[in-house]
């Protein structure tokens, strides 16, 4: 990613630190507002980079991801509008793509770019298993979760220094390049578990949305948990909560979704 977009918002503007509000979850964060639309156009950028460096999938496999990930999409545009927060969206520019990868993972980034790799669709089986991973990472986007871990790095590294406006361009960059990897390895962006709980909510609620059946995520992250079993867990899942606390936390959380779900004509 390119740290140059940041080193000339100086510090009065990295002083406009405010307390966000998850419109779906009512979770309350952390994040600087300045920095929304830097990152959003870093992130096209390497998107754009990981395509050129990958092998981008195509045909019938390819083609599912593009469908659920425009349900999804579809699904999110229409949440917001019903809270008249449309302007939220305003900005993203909606890409979903399919590369070859053994890595049990998908990811996507700020601005709403979204890869799906090989390797986690014999977990996935079908559109409604996929449904699953993409509602939690498109999640992941809409939450702000990676202006949330920017901003949780710049206060607990320079403290006050924010606030007092004394932050320098190379302390930002500093910041910046170890919340975000550059290259390749900004695929590998781990979030806290806080936010992957808060992601998995999210996600629910939009593959409910969308028409998906949520009671499906259940099963879905039973798979999840015994393709981990062997030596090295997937990525998807390292920062993850516990198996057992994520399936409980999807029973609290079904009641709200599968109302979603019977609303888009599912039964449920």
């Amino acid at each position: 990613m390119k740290i140059n977009h940041f080193l000339g918002m100086g510090a009065a503007v990295l002083a406009l630190v405010a307390c966000t509000t998850n419109p779906m979850t009512g979770r309350k964060s952390l994040q600087i507002g300045s920095l929304n639309s830097q990152i959003t156009t870093s992130a096209v950028q390497q998107y754009q980079q990981t395509l050129k460096e990958s092998k981008v999938v195509t045909g019938a496999q390819a083609q599912m991801v593009k469908k659920v990930g425009g349900k999804i999409k579809t699904a999110a545009e229409k949440y917001y509008a019903s809270i008249g927060r449309s302007a939220d969206l305003a900005s993203y520019q909606w890409e979903f793509n399919l590369l070859q990868d053994n890595q049990i993972n998908a990811w996507c980034m700020p601005g709403g770019k979204v890869a799906v790799y090989t390797g986690i669709l014999p977990v996935t089986k079908d559109e409604t298993g996929l449904a699953v991973v993409m509602g939690h990472e498109v999640s992941h986007a809409l939450a702000g979760h990676g202006n949330e871990r920017i901003s949780q790095a710049m206060v607990a590294q320079y403290g006050g220094q924010i606030l007092g406006g004394t932050i320098s361009n190379a302390q930002l960059a500093k910041v910046f390049e170890a919340a975000y990897p550059i290259g390749s390895q900004v695929a590998l962006l781990k979030y806290g578990r806080t936010q992957e709980s808060e992601a998995d909510e999210m996600g629910l609620n939009l593959m409910a949305i969308a028409g998906y059946d949520p009671k499906q995520a259940i099963p879905f992250w039973s798979r999840m948990e015994a393709a981990s079993s062997g030596a090295r867990q997937p990525e998807f899942l390292s920062t993850h909560p516990s198996p057992q606390t994520r399936i409980a936390d999807i029973q609290n959380d079904l009641p709200k979704a599968l109302e979603y779900y019977r609303a888009a004509g599912g039964k449920g």
